[in-house]
């Protein structure tokens, strides 16, 4: 944080154009950005939407692939003193036209891959004020993002608060009912990435970070694309995950830190020996939004000689909490000790808070905990003892201070009165060879109350059976632990930052179970 207390994103923003504005910012394939062009095309960005009516405090949707546009709209947005209002791109027209409606945004930058749907949107929400189209001339009568940023133009004193003025408004993926806009500010995310670049040992231009996930989540956001523009790191924008592309990029830039999900590293390692050579520049990777296999984690750190960091944060921390020290001892299955200006606690069901070892649900406190959900009250008290925010996330904490997440709350299984960790059971599956991916979720039943389900995902060539996997669990977990039914499929769903669905999981099995969905 500056000396001079809690600045704007654009304030720390231009203090490192100032100091290393000849310096390449991101590292693109068309070409390359130095600190100072992306000020002055942001500059042009926020200009033309203040010209265009924007006001601060205004909410912009931005629909975008990973690209330095992206960095460029995102900054030109909170300059003209408005609000980003990221759109996940697996979103259908209708669950966008519910969330841009539900933010009331005024403007939606939208790529030219992307035009159709955001078409469909913007038929649906006429009070659209704004459109601005990235990557090709606008329609007639609008602009386009390179007009903007070519055009400059003087950009109005920015006159937010950075403690009350909401930078982002990040949309939770619905997993326990609708989407919910986690409202974070200024002072949430630039807290969140000083701490980051602490937490990681990250040098300024020296580090470069790879950004394959996609950078309207929030993990890809503050880590991958805010730490680095406001630190002075450079970043590589790769827009999807495609292993053969990931290493060209890893290769060619020189990155030095690479971000991903479990499943990205699972997918990494089927790589022959000639790409995994070409990760000779990378320093260390971070994992996290979702729980990293013992075994994964293993093979991975042997093949690439390089350590894997666990951590974990919800979107409503901006997100990052907790992450495995790099110049400390790393825990396999935890996601390490809190971040400088982190708390973190284990709380009972009433908020009570639990010793060392117990089983809780995962509490938060900082600078980095959002204001709350927007325009829903209630569901953020319910989110919050006191000041701390709760999680969700069911998890206990060591004697060192290290955290470990046993599951989710809700994905708590429990088969005749005892708990079963979905987690301890996908340990198990990943352990086999022949597990590529697993995942478990819990099955009503009339006589056990639940029953634990393993969905799970062959490596390449492996011809295990359900029955073998069963044998297998039957030698390492208890009787109630084993699942009742093992199902072989050749994919699992995910989100667009890879993490499994279980949700969907569940949805099939209720499907199948002739559970009408659309009455429920």
């Amino acid at each position: 944080m500056s000396k001079e207390g809690p600045q704007a994103i654009p304030v720390v923003f231009r203090r490192i154009v100032a100091d290393r504005g000849a310096e390449t910012a991101i590292f693109g394939d068309a070409r390359l950005w130095t600190f100072a062009d992306l000020d002055a095309a942001s500059d042009g960005v926020a200009a033309g939407l203040a010209e265009r009516g924007i006001d601060p405090g205004d909410r912009i949707g931005l629909y975008c692939p990973n690209c330095p546009e992206l960095a460029i709209a995102y900054l030109g947005i909170l300059k003209a003193g408005a609000t980003v209002v990221p759109v996940n791109l697996l979103l259908n027209p209708q669950e966008i036209v519910f969330m841009l409606s539900d933010a009331g945004v005024r403007g939606l930058f939208y790529h030219v891959r992307l035009t159709e749907p955001a078409a469909q949107v913007r038929a649906a929400l006429p009070g659209l004020g704004v459109a601005v189209g990235i990557g090709q001339p606008g329609a007639e009568g609008e602009p386009s993002l390179e007009v903007l940023a070519e055009a400059g133009g003087p950009v109005r004193a920015l006159t937010v608060d950075p403690a009350e003025a909401f930078a982002a408004i990040l949309y939770t993926s619905g997993t326990t009912g609708r989407p919910k806009g986690a409202m974070l500010t200024h002072c949430n995310l630039t807290a969140n990435a000083t701490s980051i670049m602490g937490a990681l040992r990250l040098v300024p231009g020296r580090d470069r970070v790879l950004v394959v996930l996609p950078m309207f989540h929030a993990f890809a956001a503050t880590v991958g694309m805010l730490t680095p523009l406001l630190h002075g790191l450079g970043f590589i924008p790769v827009e999807r995950f495609d292993p053969r592309l990931v290493t060209g990029a890893v290769s060619r830039h020189q990155a030095t830190v690479f971000l991903g999900v479990p499943s990205m590293y699972s997918l990494l390692l089927r790589m022959d020996d000639s790409a995994v050579a070409q990760w000779r520049s990378i320093r260390f990777c971070v994992s996290g939004g979702a729980a990293m296999p013992r075994a994964v984690m293993a093979t991975f750190e042997h093949r690439f000689g390089v350590p894997v960091l666990e951590g974990d944060g919800p979107t409503e921390c901006s997100p990052v909490t907790c992450v495995n020290p790099l110049d400390g001892p790393r825990k396999p299955a935890s996601v390490g000790l809190p971040i400088a200006d982190v708390e973190m606690r284990i709380a009972g069901p009433e908020g009570q808070w639990l010793p060392d070892g117990s089983h809780g649900e995962v509490c938060v406190r900082g600078p980095n905990v959002m204001r709350g959900y927007w325009g829903l009250p209630d569901e953020t008290r319910a989110s919050f003892f006191g000041d701390w925010f709760r999680t969700g996330d069911l998890g206990y904490r060591d004697a060192e201070g290290y955290f470990y997440l046993v599951d989710r709350i809700k994905d708590l299984i429990i088969t005749n009165g005892m708990n079963v960790y979905p987690r301890v059971v996908e340990e198990t599956l990943y352990r086999h060879p022949a597990v590529a991916e697993a995942a478990v979720v819990g099955e009503p039943h009339p006589l056990h109350g639940e029953i634990p389900v393993a969905f799970v995902v062959l490596t390449p060539g492996a011809d295990a059976d359900a029955g073998e996997l069963k044998a297998w669990c039957r030698s390492h977990l208890g009787r109630h632990e084993i699942p009742r039914r093992i199902v072989l499929r050749e994919s699992l769903p995910k989100n667009a930052a890879g993490k499994i669905l279980k949700r969907e999981l569940r949805r099939g099995g209720e499907l199948e179970r002739g559970v009408d969905l659309l009455g429920v």
